[in-house]
């Protein structure tokens, strides 16, 4: 294959029947369906994942801090596998067929939880894991096989439907390259967190209501029956859709790139930012103005353009290099390697999130859960998580409606604000979230063991009200990002990287329960998270420390997104750009 045909791809998308896409295909008529497919695969992951815990600590019998492992570990192992799924249709299945394949996957693993929750020869006898009473034994053999493999069906499933849902939608948009489909994808993004946050609202208010009233297995029917939907609304809208072909491996040419740099490593250096003497008709969808972001970022890698020298040392491996890589490929690379210090400034946040759904939960249920003092209606404890999306359904649409416009006549940029900004302010205020936690939960633990009396469960709302405002910045943020900063046939697996943080958040969190109950354990006891009664544990100490961890973790992210932003091709600001230049437009 010669470097010609090996140039930066165009933007081509084709109909259902494998057809150039004509003007009725795509729009917001076709990422509807897509937007369907979204709010019920994330009521059926908010409703399993937010109440699992209930179900392993009070059905299964496992220990608390254990319990929290295990819902962390799913949640993280879910989002794990969207690196997986991004990559398996930007090089193979293309975003419908990845997305209707691992559909079905979840489906079966929601229907074999579901079966388990409902047969009677699997149910728990009576047991209060707490004072011990009854029989308490953990689940194991036949049962703890069942469940655990349903669990990892819905996590692999999930997990490859996330990503593309997200990318596939911003594929009924993209391809033009000019100003207006940058504000419309801006625009698709906060609609596509609003419904976002509506179906977490349905699952964390009415399923998780019908789990604590009617059962898990109720529930966890509901959630099938959801997913169910969701794989209904994918395919009706299959004749609208707009369809990126796959490009065959998308790890292959970067992979090549380091093997060609590494090999010619002290060859004459091919600057990234010039054009490429050995391809100078390779159009680059990945410059502003002809000129890379990251070209003087990563030289190393510029030797990679360099034809083989058939002599030296290294004369073998070089004879198996057949051609130089394209300026493309090598900026490619080099964005891959640039988003990466961004992407791991957004892991703590996402280990906040996980005590928000675990600890926080069980926080709850140690607290007095009347609605008022005088009321009869209680408030289920998960149902707190629906705080933060509630909120946001009034702040994403004044976001877009009132917060957009003022701010892009203040910075000029089309966005108001720009994805590495509004990540940075979302960073900044998820530390205080766990601030408020940390300060609510000493003063439910003084009242609990000196008073003898339950703070009411509204004392919570804070620290899930802070979050949420959180999210609204960092999660936007971070997904328009890297759909942004992706080239052609990258889109999936770079989005990708947004749910995988997810799962690093999730699985640092099973690490720092750990870390921290090892570290606080003095003469046999058992640490700060240690027992199963959390009057006995400081979990308020544990917060103090996420909050610090967040601190740090905010001027860290500081120093990458500056360090993102220097170099040619500058900065991340998205500032009007002329018409002429929009066919190289990259952000």
């Amino acid at each position: 294959m010669d470097a010609e045909s090996r140039a930066a791809p165009e933007v081509f998308a084709v109909d259902w029947r494998g057809h150039p896409c004509r003007r009725r295909h795509g729009g917001m008529r076709a990422a509807v369906f897509i937007l369907g497919v979204q709010a019920f695969q994330i009521i059926t992951l908010a409703s399993v994942g937010s109440n699992l815990i209930t179900y392993v600590f009070g059905e299964l019998h496992f220990p608390l801090s254990q319990a929290a492992n295990v819902v962390t570990n799913f949640v993280g192992t879910a989002f794990l596998i969207s690196l997986f799924g991004g990559f398996l249709s930007d090089s193979y299945l293309g975003c419908f067929w990845t997305l209707l394949t691992f559909g079905v996957i979840e489906l079966s693993g929601l229907v074999l939880l579901s079966v388990l929750a409902n047969l009677p020869r699997f149910k728990s006898a009576p047991c209060n894991i707490l004072t011990m009473e009854g029989s308490c034994e953990q689940a194991r053999g036949t049962k703890a096989t069942i469940f655990f493999l349903a669990l990892y069906l819905i996590a692999l499933g999930n997990g490859c439907v996330m990503p593309n849902m997200t990318a596939y939608g911003a594929d009924q948009f993209a391809g033009t390259g000019t100003a207006a489909e940058s504000k419309r994808l801006s625009t698709y993004f906060n609609v596509s967190y609003f419904v976002y946050c509506m179906a977490e609202i349905v699952a964390l208010t009415a399923v998780i209501w019908a789990q604590m009233h009617f059962g898990m297995g109720i529930g966890f029917g509901v959630s099938a029956a959801t997913m169910a939907i969701a794989l209904i609304s994918l395919v009706s809208g299959a004749m609208l859709y707009r369809n990126k072909p796959p490009k065959g491996s998308i790890f292959t040419p970067i992979a090549w790139v380091f093997v060609a740099a590494l090999t010619k490593r002290n060859k004459q250096i091919c600057p990234a930012s010039s054009p490429n003497p050995f391809n100078p008709g390779a159009s680059d969808a990945m410059t502003i103005d002809g000129t890379f972001r990251h070209a003087n970022k990563f030289r190393f890698l510029d030797n990679a353009c360099i034809g083989p020298v058939p002599s030296g040392p290294a004369a073998a491996l070089e004879d198996t290099v057949k051609r130089p890589c394209t300026m493309f490929e090598v900026q490619q690379a080099k964005t891959l390697l640039a988003v990466l210090p961004i992407f791991v400034c957004t892991i703590i946040t996402n280990t906040v999130l996980a005590q928000l759904q675990t600890f926080s939960v069980q926080q709850g249920y140690a607290m007095d859960t009347r609605l008022v003092s005088s009321s009869s209606f209680h408030v289920p404890p998960a149902s707190l998580q629906s705080i933060p999306y509630a909120i946001l359904l009034l702040l994403v649409p004044a976001y877009e409606i009132l917060l957009v416009p003022l701010m892009r006549k203040v910075t000029g940029t089309r966005s108001g604000i720009t994805p590495l900004q509004r990540i940075g302010v979302g960073l900044f205020i998820v530390s205080l979230s766990m601030v408020s936690a940390a300060i609510v939960e000493r003063r439910r633990r003084h009242a609990a063991v000196d008073n003898g009396k339950l703070l009411s469960i509204m004392w919570l709302v804070p620290q899930f009200l802070i979050f949420g405002v959180s999210e609204m910045f960092t999660n936007v943020g971070l997904m328009e990002f890297f759909y942004k900063e992706a080239s052609a046939g990258m889109q999936a697996f770079l989005t990708a990287l947004f749910y995988s943080s997810f799962s690093f958040g999730f699985f640092l969190s099973s690490v720092l329960v750990a870390l921290v109950n090892r570290i606080t354990a003095r003469d046999g006891g058992k640490g700060w998270l240690g027992d199963n009664n959390l009057n006995n544990d400081r979990l308020d100490l544990f917060y103090w420390t996420l909050a610090v961890l967040s601190g740090i973790n905010f001027f860290c992210y500081l120093f990458c997104a500056r360090w993102y932003n220097s170099g040619g091709g500058g900065s991340d600001a998205e500032k009007e750009i002329p018409e002429e230049l929009r066919n190289v437009e990259r952000t």
